[in-house]
């Protein structure tokens, strides 16, 4: 009985450390803004639609969003830029079908920051003139400082 005592007891004071710890490493979270990293490198329309679907989702509960397009997802940015066909979507959802490209835009008008990766405009046809407006070229120290901030939760597609 004493055992089971002091083994509460210890745990009720690591969890109430543990708290405190979290509470001073990252913030109040009313505080702090909620923010995440959002990768695409795939080519396949569904998982690129996947990825605008629930970036905007997040975006939606409140989320600083930041996409980092790489490789041929690269393309998804570059104005004029179409997918060979929309997706269709599942039933509850207000929209039949569904470009990803489309859904970049609107969040991109709704304050989500996109850029391509530093390495995607060297390796393709296009210039920087030929991206969508507002999409920047990442820069690998702070794009490498994002992805390091256990505050910042990467997600990658």
């Amino acid at each position: 009985m004493r055992l089971t005592l002091i083994a509460t007891a210890t745990l009720a004071a690591t969890a109430a450390l543990s708290t405190h710890a979290l509470a001073e490493n990252h913030g109040d979270h009313a505080e702090t803004n909620d923010q995440a990293l959002m990768i695409v490198t795939s080519d396949a329309i569904e998982t690129q639609s996947m990825a605008m679907i629930l970036g905007n989702a997040m975006r939606q509960q409140g989320t600083d969003l930041h996409i980092l397009l790489c490789d041929a997802a690269g393309d998804l940015a570059v104005d004029g830029y179409a997918s060979e066909a929309p997706i269709n979507t599942p039933p509850s959802n207000p929209m039949e079908k569904l470009a990803p490209e489309g859904l970049l835009k609107m969040m991109m008008g709704e304050g989500v920051s996109v850029d391509v990766c530093a390495i995607y405009l060297p390796n393709t046809d296009y210039a920087e003139d030929d991206l969508l407006e507002g999409v920047g070229v990442a820069a690998p120290g702070p794009m490498a400082e994002m992805m390091r901030d256990p505050a910042i939760p990467v997600f990658e597609f």
